[in-house]
Parts: C-alpha cells; structure tokens; sequence
C-alpha cells in the first residue's frame, strides 16, 4: 500500500520534536491515502483548503479567510460535511496517539539519562533517591509506604464520546508506531507496520463513531473492566516493582510492603440520578467483577505452573509446603495427568491445587446464575445467587501465595521469590483479591431521607418525619439507631423507590458476606445536614449490616459524605465536627477502624460559584476538614470527585495533591478517574505506569519525614516544576500547621483575605453572567447543549429532572462543561479571572509583588493560575464569536460574548503581570505548541458544526433533521478530540 517516505516537512520548524514530527506525517498521509480511496480526490483537496484557509487566518490575522472557509462550508450538502467531519475527526485521533508516543519517548529517554529512573521527574526513583539523599532512614521509608492508601476509582460519568471499538483502533495504531521505531527494526519490518497502519485508519474512516444507542449499565460495567482487568492489572505489579528497585538502589534492601495502591469503582453502583442501576444490576456487576479477577487470577498461576519447575529430587520441598499439598489433595484433587507429570515437582503441585480451586469458583459463578428479566436489569442477562461462602476465598489464595514465597526463600530461592512471577502474583492477589475492584454505591439524600419516612410510619414511629427540623431528626435517629428491634413489620410491602433501595442494602449484605473486600463505602449525594449521614446507617441496620448492643457498635460499611455546593463545602467542618461529637457516631468510627472518609464536589462546586471560588472553598474546606478530624482523632481519607477537564477539577492529578492543605497531608487519598481520563491514562501500560508513579511519588512527598529537606526546584523555588522536589514544600506547610505565619514573606492572614477578596470578585461576574435572565435563552441557543443532552455517551440522564427541556438548575455539571468547551470558550475553567486578579491587581497597590510571590512558593495558588492559563489557552473567542452569532438577532455581538471577552482581556493581562510570562502558557511549551497546531483543523471542525447547528434549527422536517442531529453527534465527538480535555 503507502510507502513512506520519510517527514515531509509539514511540521517541522513548530518547535515539535523530529519523532513526533515524523509520526503525524506518517499518519496524515497514510490518512489521506485513505481519504481518497473512500471519499475521493475533490474531498481530500476540500480538506486541504479548510485547513490552509483557517490557518491563514491566524497567522494572518485575516477574519475575510475564516469567512471564506465558512462560506465554502455552508454551499456543501450533507454528505460531504459528514465526510469532512470524520476525515478531520480521524486525524485528531490518529494525533492523540502520535502524542501519547511522545510522551512515552520522552519519559524513557529521562530514565535512560538518569538510570533505574532515578533522575526521571516525578518517577518513584527520584522521590526514594531524595530521601536517601536527605537522610531519611530505611526504617522511616518503610513507614511512609506502609501509611499509604491510594485509591483511584473508576466512573461512568459521561465524558467518553468514543465507542470502544474506535478507542481499540487508536489503542493498535499507538502499538503499531512503537514497533515502526524499534532501533533493530529492518526496511521490511518497517514496511510491514506501515501496510498495517494504512488498514487500520482505512477501517477506522469507514468505522461508525457514534454509539447507534445509549450505552446500557453492563455496558460501562465491561468498559471499566476492559482497563481493570488489562492495563491496570498489569501496571501495579510494575509500580511495586519499581518501589522495590527503588529501595535496593538506595537502600540495599527490599522489604515487604504492603499493597498501598487499591482500585474501586461507581459503575454498576451509582444509583444518584440513574434509574437504570437497579439492585438486580449492583448485584450482576459484583458477579462481574469477581468473574473478571478469578479469570485473571488463573491466568497468573497457568504462568506461574510454567515457572516454578524445581524438583524435589534437586531441592528438598519444606515441611511447610508437604503438609499443605496433603489438604490440598483432599479438597481439590489433580488428574492423573497433572499428578504423574508433577509428581517430584512440589510447587507445581501446590500451584495446580491452587488453580483446580480457583477454576472451581469459576465454575460456580457461572453454575448459580440465575435469569433476570429484561425490565428488571436491561440488558443483563444472568445474576448469580448467593449460595454459603466458598471454602477458598481471597485470603486463602494470598495465603497460599504467601507459603510459597517462604519457601522459596528457605530453600536458597529468594530471588526468584522477590523479582519472579510469585512477586507479581502476590501483588495482584493482594492488590484486588476476588473482587477486582471495591464497588461504591451511592444514592442522593433525599432518597434515604423519602424512605427513613416510610419505614418510620409503617413502624408507627412517625407519620411526618420529613416535616421534623433538624435536631428531631437527629434526635430521632439516633434513639432508632440505638433500637434493636426493625422498622418494617413482616410483611409490609414499600412502595417502589423504597423498596428497591432496601433491596440494594440486601445486596450489599449478601456481598460482605461472601466477600468483604468487594464493597467499598455508602456514599451520601447532596449531604446538606448529619441527619443524612444517619438516615443510610439506620437503613443498614434494616437489614443487619448494623447493630447497637452492649454499648458497642458493629458496622460493616463505611457511611461517606460528599458536599458538592459552595454552601456545603463551607460548612462541611461544621458537619464532620458535630458527627464526630455524636456519642453514637463515635462507635460507628471506632467500628470502622477510627477512618472517616469524606468526598467533595469539583463539578458542582464549580457549576455553582464559578472558577475561583470554587478552588477556595475546596481548598479552604480540606483544610478545615484536616483540623477537625485531627481534633477529634479520627483517622481522614478525602475523596476527591475530580472531572477531567479543568473546570470540573481536572488537571495534573500529580500537582494537585502536592497543593493540598498540610493538615489532609496523611498518604490517604481517594479520587475519581471518568470518561475520556480512564481512555487517556489507562489506554496504553506506558501512560498508565507514569500516571501511577506521579501519583504515588507526590504522595510520598507529602509525608516524607520531616527531617528530608529538598533540593531546589528547577525554578530555583523549593519544590519547584515537574524536576524540583517537594519535600521541602510538604515540610514548610507541615510547620505551618504548627504556627508558621507566612508564604514566601506573604503573611497567612494577608494571603487568605487576598484569596478570599479574589474569589467574590470573580463569582460575582460568574454569578452575573449566568444569573442574567436572558442568559440561559443565549446558552442554549449559541450551543449544542441539546444535541449534547442527547448523544449516546452514558446510561444515565444528562439532567437530574425532565429530559424533554433541559434547565440550568437541572443540568448536571458535566454537559454544562461540555457544551462550554464544544464552542471554544471554556467558559468554567477560567471565566472570573478577570475580574478577581484584573480587579485585585487594578484597585490594591500591594497585591502585585505579593500575588507574584504566591504564585512563587504557594503549589495551591500556583496550581489554580496555571490551570486557568491552560483553559485560557484552549480558549478560542474568534470561534465563539461564530456561535455567538446563532444565538442574536442582529450582527453586533450580545453582551454576553462582550462580557467573557473582557473578562478574557484582563484575565491575561493580570496571568503574565502575576506569572512574569511574556505569553499566556508560555511555562508550558510542549502544550502551546501543540494547541497552535491544532487549531486550524480544529477551527473546520467548529466551522462545520455551526453550520450544522443553522440547518438544524432552520428546519422543521423531521427526518431532515434527525440526518442533522447524527451529524452533529459527530462535530461533537471531533471537537473533543480536538480540544483533548485531559
């Protein structure tokens, strides 16, 4: 097919590297060739007039060649704007994967320079070899990794615009491009990859991009577990084997960790605003889990059969491992064959016993299925039952793991044990057991609260409980909770929403029951008061998983807040504090291990008070948060419900741990991975691994010992970019905590009345832009947000109420992003900006030099400004002035397009006064570059999109306009790709 040439000189002198210069030629021809061959020459030379046109435009500065390129676009029919959006969707696609090489490259190339990625920034190397370097002792490094509880949890939020098949497709071409620049890779070779490439973008063009219908729970269940049990699986034995090179480099030693990075999951658990996750579903999506792990669990111990090949006639077996062959052989019998042939091989015995059990379980996931009708559980065709707990579970396996690893090591084979299959085995049977990945559930207050009600009046407790204020509630409650006797006389029957939330609580039993470490926390959607804390621990005792007796608690299941709003986050200390007084809910924390975790809202927040206030409460809420569980010696996780873009959390995740308040700084952290930030993290084992070691490096930072000063930063700051260590930052906020009254010389109280004063500036423009009562007429109509609400990209509503006419106070925060960022305004990743620094920088003499300090030596602050520089260059206002246009009557721009435009102005304006920046993002070249170059292919893209947006809205045929509205699924889909969120 194509022969390749070589870079044709289209990318080179952007200031990309040669490799990724290469890659995209390679990839634009090969996608051209495939242009042609599907669409034709007139389209292919259609495709390169746009771009040219657009990209006149800006260099430029040329609006008359923009309008051109919309005029050609608007005299094109349908069939071929659908052939241009998939033409430049493909390309974006095939980009992203070229990038994500990159990424790999550089990343081994620092490895390489610096050995066992020592040097390499943000690597677990460099964290341990600081340490070392600052005198920390073994003992105290063993301490930091035995505190730490990492937690990313998968969920189903609808942020993922791509099927799975076209994300498989990128996944192959990535791999491919790999193999293209293997060093020893011969001409043929080299060929042969390039006639591979040339058939996968080929099917790819010709692949459908939209899902033909609304994804079903068991369909984003499979989803995460296509990344759970693939990548993710194979990356955290990678990860604990770099902690241990780590060690044995710097330390000469290699001690037993324990596993301090656990996965859990949302999906098939989330039953806030989606009808669609039912108790039959929860129930179906353990089974799936548990099937996932003893799947892969098998496969683990076939190649672990084909290692462990040491012979009693060579090596005496332990005593240990004898007697344990003897009760495997009882309980699960080998074949003939597999006796005869292991006959003086007694590892391999005891690994076939360990495989004949686990195949066992299998066998009876799939023998005590039972059928569930389509209206109980969609799709799912077959839920387990619950029969007794297996006589092999998840600690047994572990503890057969664990045997081996002893005798291993008595028998002189202790290097085999530590660095061979057994040690991955043993990180993965204790990293996700049966289970895969701990399942959340979570349900909205008011759900909890409508049935509390209706059990409490079938019981003839009370007949109005929801009309009681607060302290009755409580009162109330806690009297219920110390009760033994159930609410529900036998039986009463529930109505409908009450009755299938007290059958999700019996799931949850069933499922401790069998396998404790399957279920993770209860989590409480919109916790405005503690009675809705109290109201899902009275639902558990319902059903046993709870019980007063004697003074004591027993409790099963962790109860989790999650304060979403501005007004709840404020008062989130408030709340945890008032708990942690309650007598009652003392126990239930002493139940649980003195832990409590507690998650905040990113998107909401957001969505309710703008950029910058948003930030500050949060940050202001963690720390207050911090001291009041040190207060009362409870034992905090924070879950941190983070979004991808910028203006739902998103952001380096690395960063913003290490910009936390001190006082949450105790190596327990929970956060969400959604959407298109599971595809980009997880999609290929590189990408996952540096994601992983980012994370657990800046962890450990936080915690170092105390006595582990850092080096300097690159920036000659303590603790500075992606090369300065952080030790000294953690070490500074720590003294802090115990009285330190200043940042860089910026006094604590000045710093927190300049954030404070920023913060309302900027949401009172927020507040004025969205509260305005011709904005949401303008929102709507100058967006896709109904074509949005429509897309198939999730099974739950894009909208808490009706479907049919979507609301601002309805709108969950990820649409309102979406349609945001869709017309290149990104509105809630920076949009106050201006108003808050501009407004502070303007009116306050003094608070230049001190922001400017700030922006030096405080992470958090520097943090939020380069995020909100990074949206600001995403941000495109000659595009948005274009969807401006779809939503006024006549040709001069509507307010509201002049107020973010301003806003926009003063922003950067106060950024680079503030950062000493010549340009916006000009400390984050890789990435400016790249949206440079982007843009013109993108600028089609909106182009196409606006046009499809007029026809839609222009006509009232219905069959026209449902062939509109699949081409704007598309636009959509293309510009995501375009804008790449993560």
């Amino acid at each position: 097919m194509n022969e390749w040439a070589g870079p044709d000189g289209a990318s080179e002198g952007t200031g990309i590297s040669r490799m990724l210069s290469e890659n995209v030629n390679l990839l634009g021809a090969v996608l051209g060739t495939a242009i042609r061959a599907r669409y034709g020459k007139a389209t292919l030379a259609l495709v390169e007039e746009l771009r040219l046109l657009c990209k006149q435009a800006e260099q430029e500065g040329d609006a008359v060649k923009r309008d051109r390129a919309a005029d050609r676009i608007a005299g094109l029919d349908l069939d071929t704007l659908v052939a241009l959006l998939r033409a430049f969707t493909a390309f974006f696609h095939l980009v992203n994967q070229a990038e994500k090489r990159e990424i790999i490259a550089v990343n081994r190339q620092r490895a390489r320079a610096g050995g066992a990625e020592s040097a390499r920034p943000e690597s677990i190397g460099e964290v341990v070899r600081d340490l070392a370097e600052a005198g920390a002792l073994l003992a105290d490094v063993e301490a930091v990794f035995a505190r730490l509880d990492i937690q990313p949890t998968l969920t189903a939020h609808p942020t993922e615009a791509r099927r799975r098949t076209v994300l498989e497709k990128q996944q192959r071409v990535a791999e491919h491009l790999a193999r293209l620049r293997r060093a020893d890779a011969t001409p043929e070779e080299e060929q042969s990859v390039i006639d591979d490439i040339d058939e996968e973008v080929l099917v790819l063009l010709a692949t459908d991009e939209i899902r033909a219908h609304r994804p079903d729970v068991s369909d984003e269940v499979s989803q995460s577990l296509h990344f759970l049990a693939g990548v993710i699986w194979d990356t955290v034995p990678r990860i604990h084997a770099d902690v241990q090179r780590a060690l044995r480099r710097h330390y000469g030693a290699e001690p037993e960790l324990p596993p301090f990075l656990r996965y859990r999951s949302w999906i098939g658990g989330d039953r806030d605003g989606n009808p669609n996750v039912t108790a039959a579903v929860t129930r179906w999506t353990f089974a799936e889990h548990r099937r996932a792990a003893l799947e892969r669990h098998i496969e683990e111990m076939k190649a672990l059969l084909a290692e462990l090949s040491i012979s009693e006639r060579q090596i005496p077996a332990p005593a240990a491992l004898t007697a344990s062959l003897a009760d495997d052989g009882a309980a699960w019998p080998l074949s003939a064959d597999d006796a005869r042939a292991f006959r003086h091989e007694p590892y391999r015995r005891k690994v076939a016993h360990m495989l004949n059990a686990l195949r066992g379980l299998r066998a009876a996931e799939t023998d005590g299925a039972t059928v569930v009708s389509a209206g109980e559980a969609g799709s799912l065709s077959r839920v387990p039952t619950h029969k007794a707990p297996p006589s092999y579970d998840a600690a047994r396996f572990g503890a057969d793991l664990d045997l081996l690893h002893r005798c291993l090591v008595e028998t002189g084979f202790g290097d085999v044990a530590r660095h061979g299959r057994l040690a991955r085995a043993r990180t993965l049977a204790r990293t996700f057991g049966f289970h895969i990945a701990a399942l959340d559930l979570r349900q909205h207050s008011g759900v909890h609260e409508r049935t509390v009600a209706a059990l409490l009046a079938a019981a003839g407790v009370h007949d109005d409980y929801v009309g009681l204020d607060e302290d009755a509630r409580r009162t109330l409650l806690e009297r219920e909770l110390r009760n033994p006797r159930p609410l529900l006389p036998a039986g009463a029957a529930l109505e409908e929403e009450a009755a299938e939330l007290m059958a999700a609580f019996h799931v949850v039993r069933a499922e401790i029951a069998r396998e404790p470490e399957a279920v993770g926390s209860w989590i409480v959607s919109m916790t405005n008061a503690v009675s809705d804390l109290l109201e899902p621990m009275l639902l558990a005792k319902e059903v046993g998983l709870w019980s007063f007796a004697h003074g004591r608690v027993q409790a099963a299941l962790d109860f989790v807040p999650l304060f979403e709003t501005i007004d709840d986050l404020e008062a989130a200390a408030e709340r945890m504090g008032a708990l942690f007084t309650s007598d009652l809910y003392r126990m239930q924390l002493a139940a649980r291990g003195g832990m409590q975790e507690v998650m905040l809202g990113y998107s909401d927040s957001n969505k309710d008070g703008g950029y910058w206030m948003a930030n500050r409460a949060l940050h202001i809420a963690q720390d207050a948060l911090g001291r009041v569980a040190r207060e009362h010696g409870v034992d905090l996780r924070l879950f941190h419900g983070r979004g991808g873009t910028v203006g739902r959390g998103g952001g380096r995740a690395n960063r913003a741990i290490l910009a936390m308040p001190p006082s949450v700084h105790n190596g327990r952290i929970r956060f969400t991975e959604q959407g298109e930030v599971i595809s980009f993290r997880y999609g290929l084992p590189d990408i996952a691994r540096r994601h992983l070691e980012q994370i657990v490096s800046a962890v450990v930072r936080t915690i170092a010992p105390a006595n582990a000063s850092a080096r300097e930063g690159s920036d000659g700051s303590a603790g500075g970019d992606a090369s300065g260590s952080h030790l000294a930052t953690a070490a500074r906020g720590q003294e802090r905590v115990d009285g330190q009254r200043d940042y860089g010389g910026v006094k604590v109280a000045r710093t927190e009345e300049l954030l404070a004063d920023l913060a309302r500036r900027s949401m009172r423009a927020y507040r004025d832009l969205i509260d305005d009562p011709e904005f949401w007429d303008w929102y709507t109509r100058g967006t896709p947000i109904e074509q949005i609400s429509r897309l198939p990209i999730a099974s739950r509503p894009v909208s808490r109420g009706s479907s049919a006419r979507v609301a601002f106070g309805e709108l969950r925060a990820i649409p309102w992003v979406f349609a945001w960022t869709q017309m290149r305004a990104v509105v809630p990743g920076w949009y106050g900006t201006g108003a808050g620094l501009g407004g502070l920088l303007d009116e306050d003499p003094d608070a230049a030099a001190e922001l400017q300090t700030l922006y030096r030596t405080w992470p958090f602050f520097r943090a939020v400004v380069d995020n909100a520089q990074l949206e600001m260059a995403r941000a495109r206002l000659v595009v948005t002035e274009r969807y401006d246009r779809l939503a006024r009557a006549g040709d001069a721009p509507t307010d509201f397009l002049t107020r973010i435009a301003d806003d926009y102005r003063r922003a950067a304006d106060a950024v680079l006064r503030i950062t000493g920046q010549s340009g916006i993002l000009d400390n984050n070249p890789v990435i400016q570059r790249s949206i440079v170059l982007r843009n013109p292919y993108t600028d089609v893209l909106n182009l196409v999109q606006i046009e499809l947006l007029r026809r839609f809205r222009a006509t009232d045929d219905e069959t026209e306009r449902e062939e509109l509205r699949q081409a704007i699924f598309l636009s959509i889909n293309g510009i995501a790709a375009a804008m790449q969120s993560t």
